[in-house]
């Protein structure tokens, strides 16, 4: 008996990627249906959205030539949400849950194989509060309520034990688990964490991985061979089947953002997932974001297993002579070379010096496409790290022709010179992106480290997220002000969670230090920080934004405009305010990036999805003249920075 399906061609074109389309179809196909029909003058693939007995009237349906593979169908409702409610288009959306499939590759080991680093025994018992947890999350994936849970404990408290107790629970009553981490550089000890436990039923996915591994993990999670998915932020759209567990690893993460259409938080889809197919979500942090901690469930775990968290040492630097290692950091590495041991050193920034400064006339050397500083690297060129513009580093100032030129502030290069020069004993190890190509390179610069006797690691804030290596007693924040200027609402939160969790690798198994250097030391980051005290800074926090109206109490709805001339963002934002009826701030002007002006209005409002389509409506209507005027938009849900 032929039927007829719904089904939406996975184009990009935004005209077409916003129709469905009606094909017949065999009996045997169904919701979630990835096929190849005909399209235009050629095929293309789509999914199957809908199956019903008849098309709609006036339509002669053409018929469908085969079938590639079949998703659950919860996956197909989850990317027709994400759809709506962050404004991009269903066909875009289903691509996340449908990528295309590439030819096989060569027979090799498996992704998480490769890649994984590290791994654990199982521990003889667990903590009250580790054993309270698990029986919590084991309950709730019992009674399929699809409850969400914040797991939250200081750094060493035993969270990623809680995911793999309530992981190995799922698997015994047959369901399976997504484990989110925020980026690839954390994929390799999760990864051997997880392997360690439960062998080939593991599969990796990020975007690091080739088109045809990518292939092969997701047949192997299809067919229900792997089924534990440890990946990045995409990895939410696996294709597990009887899903019963999504553990969410640093959920403060900005990372889990999407910055390209569509721009979903995989952390707001886990929840949505879980809600769909009736699974557990929890989300895991020693430094929760205010939105999880006000509003979710909490587990707590309380304090680090067997050795108290380390001291924090706040260091002036308006009243040291070094930068970037103070007096009191180099005595830190001096004893560090003395007894032996690692350390860890953050500077959040690439490269020699963020800036070029000439002292004569005062100018900054800027990139010509973009509104920022040129970053001095090692090679001595000068490189944009928005547009990926570079030149070489000049001997005079091109404005006065002055050679008296400055290198303002350091980056990891920089210290990872002064390190070679002050403390040549250590091993110096860097992981930032510039030093790290690779997955694989990734996994082995980690494994370099933790085999290593008296070694530092010095990295951007990689080096921060989750790692956990034998023997490092002493771990500094070199510069905390680096977030602490940028003109968002969260910047005083992701210093704070930066500074806490690098204070989070030190000591793990004797008693560690931890040294943060300031010029700012009574900010309210830094000395939440140095107390260890997450309640105190996310009260204080949550506070500020109900008075202000930031999440979680509102939704923030971010337009942002693009265009050849300074003006006519603003303009164009003008103009699109006037049909908008929230509490709007702006427009306002933004850096210049990669050779186009930009302005951006934000909305706070209760109803983020229908302002976000409004929004989307009056773009579609002016989009004639703003193609004319060489306009672009974009409308962007719960953004992540401003």
């Amino acid at each position: 008996m032929t039927r007829f399906a719904s089904v939406y061609p996975l184009v990009t074109t935004r005209v077409l990627a916003d129709r469905e389309f009606t094909y017949s179809v065999p009996e045997e196909v169904g919701k979630g249906a990835v096929v190849i029909a005909p399209f235009g003058r050629g095929r293309q693939r789509g999914v199957v959205v809908e199956v019903g007995p008849g098309p709609p009237d006036g339509i002669e349906a053409l018929e469908i030539e085969r079938v590639v593979e079949s998703l659950p169908p919860a996956l197909v409702d989850l990317a027709l949400w994400v759809a709506d409610y962050y404004g991009s288009t269903p066909a875009r959306a289903l691509a996340l849950v449908a990528p295309e499939r590439r030819k096989r590759r060569k027979e090799q080991a498996p992704p998480a194989e490769r890649q994984a680093f590290g791994g654990e025994a199982e521990p003889g018992a667990l903590t009250g509060p580790q054993r309270r947890a698990v029986e919590q999350i084991v309950a709730a994936v019992d009674s399929a309520a699809g409850r969400n849970f914040l797991l939250y404990g200081a750094t060493g408290s035993g969270k990623t034990e809680v995911y793999l107790q309530a992981c190995a629970a799922a698997l015994e009553r047959g369901l399976g688990t997504i484990v989110l981490v925020p980026e690839i550089a954390l994929t390799p000890q999760t990864v051997g964490r997880f392997s360690a436990r439960f062998g080939k039923r593991i599969a990796l996915l990020h975007s690091g991985l080739t088109d045809a591994e990518r292939r092969d993990e997701r047949e192997r999670i299809a067919s229900g061979e792997a089924r534990v998915v440890v990946g990045a932020r995409s990895a939410v759209f696996a294709p597990v089947r009887g899903l019963g567990l999504i553990c969410v690893d640093e959920e403060h993460d900005a990372s889990f953002k999407q910055e390209s259409d569509p721009r979903y938080d995989a952390r707001t889809v886990a929840v949505k997932r879980a809600a769909l197919e009736n699974a557990v979500a929890v989300f895991g942090s020693a430094t929760p974001r205010p939105e999880s901690w006000g509003t979710l469930e909490r587990l707590e775990l309380g304090e680090r297993i067997g050795v108290k968290l380390p001291t924090v040492r706040v260091v002036d630097l308006r009243r040291e002579a070094g930068y970037p290692l103070s007096a009191p950091l180099l005595d830190a590495l001096g004893a560090v070379v003395e007894r032996g041991g690692k350390a860890i050193l953050l500077l959040n920034r690439r490269g020699v010096a963020p800036a070029l400064h000439c002292r004569a006339c005062g100018l900054t050397i800027r990139c010509t496409q973009c509104d920022v500083a040129l970053v001095l690297h090692a090679d001595r060129t000068l490189r944009c790290h928005h547009c990926g513009w570079s030149e070489p580093e000049p001997e005079t100032c091109p404005a006065c022709g002055s050679p008296e030129l400055a290198r303002l502030g350091a980056g990891t290069q920089r210290l990872d010179r002064e390190l070679a020069a002050r403390v040549p004993e250590l091993e110096r190890i860097r992981l930032d992106a510039d030093a790290v190509s690779s997955p694989e390179v990734l996994a082995a610069t980690l494994a370099r480290f933790d085999r290593a006797e008296r070694a530092v690691l010095v990295g951007t804030q990689m080096v921060a997220k989750g790692h956990h290596f034998r023997g490092v007693d002493l771990a500094a924040v070199v510069d905390a002000d680096t977030g602490l200027a940028l003109p968002d609402f969260r910047a005083e939160e992701r210093t704070f969670q930066l500074v806490t969790q690098l204070a989070g690798r030190s000591g793990r198994e004797a008693p560690g230090r931890v040294i943060v250097q300031t010029f700012q030391p009574d900010s309210r980051a830094v000395s939440h920080a140095a107390r260890h005290d997450v309640g105190g800074f996310l009260a204080g926090e949550l506070e500020r934004r109900r008075e202000l109206g930031y999440p979680p109490f509102r939704h923030l709805v971010r337009i942002v405009v693009t265009g050849p001339e300074p003006d006519s963002p603003l303009r164009a934002l003008e103009e699109l305010k006037a049909g908008l009826g929230d509490d709007l701030l702006g427009p306002a002007p933004l850096l210049r990036l990669r050779g186009r002006h930009r302005a951006q209005l934000v909305a706070k409002t209760d109803r983020p999805r229908a302002l976000a389509t409004q929004a989307g409506q009056l773009l579609a209507a002016a989009a004639p003249a703003m193609r004319r005027a060489g306009l672009t938009a974009v409308v962007d849900v719960d953004p992540q920075s401003l």
